[in-house]
């Protein structure tokens, strides 16, 4: 088998069997096929596209590129979620703790953030000690223990996605529906659990800019986690403005206990519910989504929720001193308003600019190498759909170097739309795929 053989074969319109697939992420994966020959199969997949038997075999060769992680010593039906990226996305922090008080065990492998979108382990690293570097038995063992654990993705895990998400990158061949789903999936899979709810962000803030496209990655990776034998729903959410209020590591957290303790912002409850109920419903623990809803509920009203965080924290080292007092959380040295400069309905947020201005802020990282501050950010105080007058405060930046606060304001007032009438509403939630 050639190398050539096969960039040909897909630049000419025509199926890559099971074998040859194998041999190409086998190769890749060892260095025996170079960048240049990886990257000309790319191109041609992403004009000439894969059809679904090759995308599911395209997940599997991944999976099977390096580790998986076995959690069968996981005592029941572990549940997992994944999110495409957007700003503020604080669920995985809110709603863990709420499936997991359930009794349900949420075994999760996070990754840091890149770009405008922030990761899960940053985050948690705003409690002092929390660490995510622990082994695969500890690992293990807390989710039997306490039913909830997050760990970093190890090297070894499909270390096929890291090369060639690496790759495309640099040649324009992202934006492709299989090689995108397949490098979700290959992921998740990869991670042990048995049932996976997906979180597919559609809007300005999202991967996904239309529903169309929404639709056709969230509707192929539930079939690929279904054909290879995992329950699987995908949940098609808005991120056509930042969800909660808050963007940026620290400021996310404090927004998540104050949820977990019934005082958070509505869309994020609901859209912690939504994929919450799934998850608790796909783990046999209700007999519908609307009940497995009402038991989510109850935990925040009885306590469980916040109690099951503090456990989680405390098990991974964090300080829950921070938890309970929250001021103890990293803070940033500036607070400054930004106050609106007319009158109106506030019609469109360009989520994806304020995400990108919460990075300049050094919430982020434009680099792998930078280095992420996690005090600073965005906190909104209007969003889509409000009422505002000459004065108003529409957000406040939290800084920590007074020379780019003039930037970040000029950043906020150019992406906050501010119309005469009040635009109509967009839904939080525009469908459920499930098999």
């Amino acid at each position: 088998m050639k190398m050539y053989d096969l960039i040909v074969k897909k630049r000419n319109g025509e199926e890559l069997s099971t074998d040859e697939i194998n041999y190409f992420i086998h190769g890749y994966t060892k260095g025996d096929i170079p960048d240049y020959q990886a990257s000309a199969l790319m191109m041609a997949i992403y004009f000439q596209k894969m059809n679904m038997r090759e995308t599911v075999d395209l997940t599997k060769a991944m999976i099977n590129s390096g580790d998986t992680l076995n959690l069968s010593k996981i005592q029941g039906i572990k549940v997992d979620k994944h999110s495409t990226g957007g700003v503020g996305d604080t669920t995985s922090l809110v709603l863990t703790p709420m499936v997991a008080a359930l009794g349900i065990p949420v075994a999760k492998m996070s990754g840091r953030g890149l770009g405008h979108t922030g990761g899960t382990i940053d985050k948690l690293e705003s409690f002092n000690g929390f660490s995510v570097e622990i082994s695969e038995k500890q690992f293990i063992n807390n989710v039997n223990n306490i039913k909830l654990a997050i760990m970093g993705q190890t090297a070894d895990l499909v270390p096929a996605d890291k090369k060639l998400y690496a790759l495309r990158d640099v040649t324009g061949t992202v934006e492709n529906l299989s090689l995108i789903s397949s490098s979700i999936m290959s992921k998740k899979i990869a991670s042990g659990a048995d049932c996976i709810v997906l979180d597919v962000k559609v809007g300005d803030g999202a991967f996904m800019k239309n529903y169309e496209q929404a639709e056709k990655l969230a509707s192929t990776m539930v079939d690929i986690g279904e054909r290879l034998g995992r329950k699987t729903v995908a949940v098609i959410s808005d991120m056509d403005q930042p969800l909660g209020f808050a963007v940026g590591n620290a400021l996310e957290v404090k927004e998540a206990i104050h949820t977990l303790k019934g005082n958070g912002p509505k869309d994020l409850l609901e859209l912690c519910l939504t994929i919450g109920s799934n998850m608790v419903f796909l783990a046999k623990k209700a007999e519908s989504v609307e009940q497995a809803r009402e038991m989510l509920l109850g935990t925040i009203e009885d306590g469980s929720a916040i109690k099951k965080l503090r456990e989680f924290i405390t098990a991974q080292g964090g300080d829950v001193n921070q938890l309970d007092n929250t001021d103890l959380l990293p803070r940033a040295r500036y607070i400054v308003p930004v106050k609106s400069d007319r009158s109106g309905y506030i019609s469109k947020i360009y989520a994806q600019n304020i995400g990108l201005a919460a990075m300049e802020l050094g919430a982020g990282r434009a680099t792998k190498g930078d280095k992420v501050d996690l005090a600073v950010g965005i906190v909104l105080n209007k969003k889509r759909g409000d009422s505002v007058n000459t004065g108003d405060i529409l957000a406040y930046i939290h800084s920590n170097d007074e020379g780019n606060i003039d930037i970040a304001q000029k950043r906020i007032l150019e992406n906050y739309i501010i119309s005469q009438e009040k635009a109509s509403d967009i839904p939080l939630i525009y469908n459920i795929i499930r098999k």
